[in-house]
């Protein structure tokens, strides 16, 4: 009877990862047209706490869910209607410059890195860039209309945008309407005695999630404001877009860091034309190196990823070959779902006790 409850079991934990590996298998083969159910699928998981607060005080799940659609729509118009006309300001108002710039590295910049290295650093062709960016530099500015541009000459690539940006709300809606109703379905794959171990995972996972998800994007949109409103005070024309870019990619240690430090001290040093500056740049830049790692991180994230920041590039780098974009975004919480589950997969195997040794015979039993 044990032999057979004990073979039982093994065939169900193998049916369990042949299921896990057909999946990964699956998702790996439709990863070209799976964005959207990722991205519904974690704005699902993202708002189901609110829904089911609003289930709480005694509101019907299917008008919270509308409620929290209604919320999220005016939230995403707010960002952009305020966001995007500063993004284009100040883009608009760099590109014009951007001759003088040139003109600027080629007398100045070229010849120093020239006696620096001691090598010949190949010049820049400045009057024709000149007549190229004063010929199109209204066209350069208004870059959302070159895009849209480019991707209206697609009618493909225009079909699938569309479509894929109609399937988010729809598939996000019945997700997050029927939410409870997935997680109970996927519980009841397992034998009613696994289900305490499956359910302490899942709360230990949906813990770590969800502090990860709250505090890294409170971490990335502070340090977005920080280097923003810092690089605006130093005067730089793209304070904005610099600022929001290495606020946005800090999810990665020192990224944020190393891509907004490059990235402002080479459009302040072509801007001032005074290698003062870039002391400022830097400043500005550490302030949020520092906060980030001893006040926004420590309260906001913790450590609760319990992740080496040697296995977070990793795991980023990993997901970007596997799945592009989105898979870098999905990168760092398959990674902390992956160490709750080793965790518990550790302790699982330590508490399992071992064969039975059957106590030798003496020679008189043996006789």
């Amino acid at each position: 009877m044990q032999t057979s409850d004990k073979r039982s079991e093994s065939l169900h934990y193998l049916f369990i990862t042949a299921l896990v590996i057909a999946g990964a298998t699956l998702v790996y083969l439709l990863s070209p047209i799976l964005t959207p159910f990722l991205i519904s699928a974690l704005l699902a998981y993202m708002a189901d706490p609110v829904v089911d607060r609003l289930e709480q005080w005694r509101v019907p799940r299917t008008l919270a869910v509308v409620i929290v659609f209604i919320l999220l729509v005016l939230i995403l118009l707010l960002v952009v209607l305020v966001l995007f006309p500063i993004f284009q300001r100040q883009v608009l108002g760099f590109v014009p410059k951007i001759p003088g710039y040139v003109d600027w590295v080629e007398k100045n910049a070229v010849p120093w890195l020239q006696q620096q290295f001691g090598q010949d650093v190949p010049s820049l062709n400045v009057a024709s860039i000149k007549e190229q960016l004063m010929k199109h530099w209204q066209q350069l500015g208004n870059w959302g209309g070159i895009v849209l541009a480019k991707i209206m000459k697609s009618g493909a690539l225009l079909l699938g945008w569309l479509l894929s940006l109609a399937l988010i709300p729809i598939v996000t809606f019945y997700l997050l309407r029927d939410w409870d109703i997935v997680v109970d379905r996927l519980y009841r794959l397992f034998s009613p005695g696994q289900q305490p171990r499956i359910k302490q995972f899942a709360r230990e996972t949906d813990e770590v999630l969800a502090s990860f998800f709250r505090g890294q994007l409170l971490v990335m949109l502070a340090l977005a404001l920080l280097y923003s409103v810092g690089l605006s005070i130093l005067g730089l024309d793209l304070a904005m877009p610099i600022g929001v870019l290495a606020g946005m990619v800090s999810f990665v240690p020192y990224l944020g860091f190393i891509i907004g430090l490059l990235a402002a001290g080479a459009a302040a040093l072509m801007q001032f034309q005074d290698s003062t500056i870039l002391l400022w740049v830097v400043v500005v830049f550490m302030i949020g190196q520092l906060l980030e790692s001893f006040v926004l991180t420590p309260r906001l994230v913790g450590d609760r990823i319990g992740l080496h920041p040697v296995a977070v590039i990793f795991s980023v780098m990993a997901g970007g070959q596997l799945f592009g974009f989105f898979g870098i975004l999905l990168a760092l919480p398959i990674a902390a779902v992956l160490n709750v589950l080793f965790r518990h997969l550790l302790q699982y195997y330590q508490e399992k006790p071992g064969p039975k040794r059957r106590p030798k015979k003496t020679r008189k039993q043996r006789a």
